[in-house]
């Protein structure tokens, strides 16, 4: 099982860029992006707090429990 992180999916259905996120978030254009790419091994909760804070979302909207890693 892995975490997929919904977070550029959501980012498209609002039509944000990923730096223009980064500018509302104060969260690293860099972080963002891997984010999106589900690249990262670790967000701090201070970010993932200011994300849902910022697209007035649930924490469960972003971070999904998935049972295959994609290949």
């Amino acid at each position: 099982m892995y975490i997929h992180i919904k977070l550029n999916e959501i980012l498209e259905d609002k039509k944000l860029s990923h730096r223009e996120f980064s500018r509302m978030t104060g969260i690293r254009h860099p972080s963002i992006s891997e984010m999106c790419n589900n690249q990262t091994k670790r967000i701090p909760l201070e970010n993932l707090a200011k994300i849902c804070e910022i697209l007035d979302c649930e924490i469960t909207d972003v971070l999904e429990l998935r049972k295959e890693q994609p290949k």
